[in-house]
């Protein structure tokens, strides 16, 4: 199982990210605000502000406070690395 780091230590299951978003528009605000109704949104931002929005598979969504395109560097990185490497 291959794990990303969506910042301050939190860890998220590769294989079950859908969509890694801007928080800006109002589709996501929208979609965020259902999830925390229906109790599937998971904070990550330690209270910083809202950077990436991570959609997974099982309807939960996550905060966090790190960008996007960082979050998806993290996960290339990740399998780039695991891909070379003959010990696993």
């Amino acid at each position: 199982m291959k794990l990303i780091n969506i910042g301050f230590g939190n860890m998220v299951s590769a294989g079950r990210l859908i969509a890694i978003v801007s928080p800006e528009s109002a589709p996501i605000k929208r979609m965020v605000q259902e999830a925390r109704e229906n109790g599937m949104l998971i904070d990550a931002t330690y209270g910083r502000r809202t950077r990436a929005v991570l959609v997974m598979d099982n309807d939960h969504v996550i905060l966090s406070a790190i960008q996007p395109e960082t979050v998806a560097g993290r996960l290339n990185t990740k399998d780039n690395s695991q891909e070379g490497d003959p010990g696993e």
